[in-house]
């Protein structure tokens, strides 16, 4: 029995849609609608669905574990799937970063990443990064820029964040050569040690290795060593946000792995549980040992069916090899991509690691075109393709699909993403 009701009066306005579509079933990197059309999903529930949707395995392991327990309360109880998740998480990270706080989203692992940050230093401040996004809670809101209307109407925000420049080297505002902006942006976040805070009042420097909702910019690798560096030499922490590019997305398990730096305390989301919710602060024992018990928690933190699908989400990632593939048909994508841009000059920079890839268009004099964008992503949606934005113009459109992808398959969306580009003319 179908519910009669039109999804635009019955769902608030505040959930922005970029698709009508109202979906029945979705495998792998499809969906398929009530009315049994089928969509190429090139947006993965925006980076959530790695394995793809419904994995068989994933499915599974939720049904086993509905049938044991669905809620045992980590105040309460200790589950066997938290504690299986807990080592394969900290089996792909440095060894030091051995402990894992499980929380619902990711919001809420950066919320609890900075109170953790602050309880472990006993320092008040933190410095975040201009078109950031770290979510939509009061303090992770305050930590996000990528885009007034994140956080517009919401004043008073958290005190004592400070905000540096990312580089950005495709829109390279400063006197000098693009392969160098970090380096002024380097200059511009120590100069906030000069000017508004000093190092020793600052508990940690929270970034997010390639920007995900701020127009997925990938910085120079020498940026995130820099940044590791100052952290070390004023007893900062550096906190790492994984939420988008983590679990295998970027190519590698983690995104920090490309930049060869090792994080104080990673947060990690999204693809974490496929599509459960679920999210983690990853931090070292030492460290998560300076929050006293009950200085922070939650009720459905580390949910047993959450947790059992993260299980199963890890096992699949190392079993198939998905980051492998992602490395593979996100290379093989970014080039195709960089040909479509020599028939398309409205492309003006394709970039990404793995598949977390954007594609920017522009003006004819380089300013952003998200007027071209809307277009594209409306033709794709004819053809039957879902795509998303990113970009504090929505000038950037994310090629994220399910690592899951074959090349077959991401021939076909070539196709299709080569046709939505005449809209665009």
């Amino acid at each position: 029995m179908r519910l009669e009701v039109d999804p635009l009066q019955i769902l608030p306005r505040v959930l922005t849609r970029y698709s009508s579509v109202v979906v029945d079933r979705a495998e792998g990197i499809y969906v398929w609608d009530i009315e049994g059309q089928r969509w190429m999903d090139f947006t993965s529930g925006i980076a959530v669905v790695n394995t793809g949707h419904c994995h068989p395995r994933v499915v599974a392991a939720i049904r086993e574990q509905a049938g044991k327990i669905i809620h045992a309360q980590a105040n309460i109880l200790i589950h066997e799937p938290m504690l299986q998740l807990s080592q394969l998480i900290t089996a792909t990270m440095p060894p030091t970063l051995n402990q894992v706080f499980f929380t619902n989203s990711g919001a809420e692992a950066v919320e609890g990443a900075v109170k953790l940050a602050k309880a472990a230093t006993g320092r008040p401040a933190i410095i975040a990064f201009r078109g950031a996004f770290h979510g939509r809670t009061h303090l992770a809101m305050a930590l996000t820029t990528s885009r007034v209307k994140v956080r517009g109407h919401y004043e008073p925000l958290v005190p004592s964040i400070y905000y540096a420049p990312y580089p950005y080297p495709f829109r390279n505002p400063y006197n000098v050569p693009a392969e160098d902006v970090d380096l002024v942006c380097i200059a511009e976040l120590e100069r906030l040690f000069q000017t508004m805070v000093m190092p020793d009042d600052v508990a940690a420097i929270i970034v997010e290795p390639m920007l995900g909702e701020g127009g997925y910019v990938l910085p120079p690798k020498r940026f995130l060593q820099n940044l590791r560096a100052i952290c070390d030499r004023y007893g900062i922490l550096l906190i790492v946000d994984e939420i988008q590019t983590g679990v295998g997305r970027t190519g590698k398990m983690w995104a920090f792995e490309h930049f060869e730096i090792v994080p104080d305390i990673v947060t990690v989301a999204k693809g974490i549980a496929s599509g459960l919710p679920l999210a983690a602060v990853v931090a070292n024992k030492e460290l998560m040992d300076r929050w006293e018990p009950g200085a922070h928690g939650g009720t459905y933190g580390g949910n047993a069916v959450a947790c059992a699908a993260g299980v199963a989400t890890f096992e699949v990632m190392r079993e198939e090899k998905l980051p492998e593939n992602a490395a593979r048909i996100g290379g093989y994508l970014m080039a195709q991509l960089r040909e479509l841009q020599q028939e398309f000059p409205v492309i003006g920079e394709v970039r990404g690691l793995g598949l977390m890839i954007g594609v920017e268009l522009v003006k004819p004099d380089r300013a952003p075109n998200p007027e071209a964008v809307k277009r594209v992503v409306k033709r794709a949606q004819e053809l039957r393709t879902l795509l998303i934005t990113a970009g504090e113009h929505d000038q950037v459109i994310r090629v994220i699909p399910p690592l899951v992808i074959t090349q077959e398959q991401a021939d076909a969306f070539l196709d299709v993403f080569s046709e939505a580009l005449k809209a665009a003319e």
